[in-house]
């Protein structure tokens, strides 16, 4: 059996599986990721090399690979094999983009024989899908309870993208507890004379005249740092309100 064997490939998944928590080496679904996290819009982002350690989803084949694309399916065996042994270039995979992540859309014995071999990019035609709760590279399908917490926080409270991309909460049950906080300083705000129109204002008010005056206090006592910061102000700035 050689290295970049399908039985190869196979047993390494095996003992993997064996060897870490399942829902670690779990594909994460573009559906149960979508749900999670919330579709907004799509664009085509062209052909381009990705980078294989970043492509751990599947549009529609959950069970036949993990999620570094190791095949969990003996029927792929002689689809693979062909494959790995045809001398012709392969044509590009079809990806789908969410956040630090990609989808296999088209491609996956692709995917699987070039991460076998030890490649470190892959060319694809990607399609983008921007989500309302950004996908981070570390994300597994065990992430996605507090990726849907975050999203119904999104919705309540839709801060700007460049700070939506930095926020983390291990308990989901914090994301409730941070948009109750929020709307409940906008509601004291439009007692005090200063109502906010929309969500969207309340979201940028609320971060840049209650949030970021306790994070700047909490990085100057050096007590936290990015991507935890919203968990600093829970800490720091909610529980002494």
């Amino acid at each position: 059996m050689t290295a970049d064997s399908f039985g190869s490939a196979w047993w390494r998944g095996h003992l993997a599986q064996r060897a870490r928590r399942r829902e670690d080496l779990a594909i994460m679904p573009l559906d149960e990721t979508l749900a999670a996290l919330g579709r907004q819009s799509e664009a085509d982002e062209g052909e381009r090399d990705v980078v294989l350690d970043a492509v751990v989803g599947t549009v529609a084949r959950v069970g036949d690979f993990d999620r570094e694309f190791r095949p969990r399916n003996r029927a792929l065996k002689e689809r693979w094999e062909a494959l790995a042994g045809t001398s012709a270039d392969l044509p590009p995979v079809r990806l789908v983009r969410i956040g630090e992540l990609y989808f296999v859309e088209d491609g996956h014995h692709r995917v699987s024989i070039s991460r076998v071999r030890g490649a470190a990019t892959i060319r694809a035609r990607v399609r983008k899908i921007c989500t309302i709760a950004f996908l981070e590279r570390c994300i597994t399908l065990a992430h996605l309870p507090q990726k849907s917490a975050e999203r119904r926080f999104l919705e309540r409270v839709p801060l700007a993208d460049d700070v939506r991309t930095r926020l983390w909460l291990d308990d989901p049950a914090d994301w409730l507890r941070l948009a109750d906080a929020a709307e409940a300083w906008g509601f004291r705000r439009g007692l005090a004379g200063k109502p906010v129109r929309t969500r969207e204002e309340l979201a940028e008010a609320w971060w840049h005249e209650e949030v970021r005056p306790v994070l700047d206090r909490v990085r100057s006592e050096g007590r936290c740092a990015p991507p935890r910061e919203i968990a600093a102000y829970l800490s720091y700035g909610l529980d002494h309100v």
